[in-house]
């Protein structure tokens, strides 16, 4: 089973940041929060299993985006 990748996009100075979670480098930067979301849900879809958190200006979580199979799905 694929371990699930996990992007997060967030504030960073006066820039958007898209990065995976543990990587050293970011997917991207961009100069408008949507731009970043639009850019990171596309990363997202092309991996087998993929989570999106979107943070807020304050850091804290606002939406998240799971893509793939999810290994534990709720039952009903």
């Amino acid at each position: 089973m694929s371990k699930r990748r996990i992007y997060n996009v967030g504030p960073d100075g006066d820039q958007w940041k898209v990065k995976e979670r543990g990587a050293k480098r970011a997917v991207g930067d961009f100069d408008n929060k949507a731009d970043a979301i639009d850019r990171a849900k596309e990363v997202a879809k092309n991996q087998p299993l993929a989570q999106v958190v979107i943070r807020k200006q304050d850091g804290s979580i606002q939406t998240e985006y799971t893509y793939g199979r999810d290994p534990y799905p709720p039952k009903g």
